[in-house]
């Protein structure tokens, strides 16, 4: 399902101008993780790294050592957290030790991954919806497919309980140079002066 083609297509309609090889110790992260991987999300972290599509955080796997942005390792027991509660996806018979969290944002949606088996170029998507019913949905897509599927209005609604990219390319953002932006007293995300910087300091 996942492949690196995928990001490929995406790479077609989100630019990655202000996207940076993540440089990620793949090893590692498998040590950490005790799991692979896929493989549209490791060449995602090569082309863009983690960082922001304007409000959706894509997660790196291991936190950055900056703290400026969350990682898949910090936002997995939270993300397991909301699947006990709310009860998964309905007739998903797996417990919350199979889904990994990749993004968040967009107005509290949190987004991952069904890890449905050894392969994880074959796991689908699961979002939590704050404002869904249910809250859990379940997407038989990798992530890089369902980032582009998302801006380009291929799926018969929204999958998100936020509008702001749905139809609607965004802009990408690595987290390193939203830090950079931000301490220069520029909007993180649109490099613009900001009116407030260093107000909340």
């Amino acid at each position: 399902m996942a492949s690196q083609t995928d990001v490929e297509a995406l790479q077609r309609i989100l630019h990655h101008e202000w996207g940076a090889d993540e440089q990620v110790d793949w090893t590692a992260v498998e040590a950490r993780l005790s799991t692979l991987l896929p493989a549209d999300y490791r060449s995602f972290m090569a082309v863009y790294g983690g960082g922001c599509i304007d409000d959706l955080i894509v997660l790196p796997p291991l936190p950055t050592g900056n703290g400026w942005q969350a990682s898949i390792t910090g936002h997995t027991a939270g993300f397991r957290d909301l699947w006990t509660t709310d009860g998964g996806v309905p007739e998903v018979d797996l417990g919350a030790d199979r889904v990994l969290p990749w993004g968040s944002g967009c107005n509290a949606n949190e987004l991952g991954w069904l890890m449905t088996g050894p392969n994880p170029d074959q796991w689908p998507v699961v979002v939590w919806r704050r404002h869904g019913t249910p809250h859990w949905a379940l997407f038989d897509c990798g992530m890089a497919e369902f980032l582009r599927r998302l801006m380009t209005a291929e799926f018969d609604a929204c999958p998100l309980s936020d509008l702001s990219l749905w139809g609607r390319v965004g802009t990408f953002v690595h987290h390193d140079e939203q830090e950079r932006r931000f301490h220069a007293g520029l909007d993180p995300m649109t490099g613009e002066p900001d009116p407030y910087a260093g107000m909340f300091e």
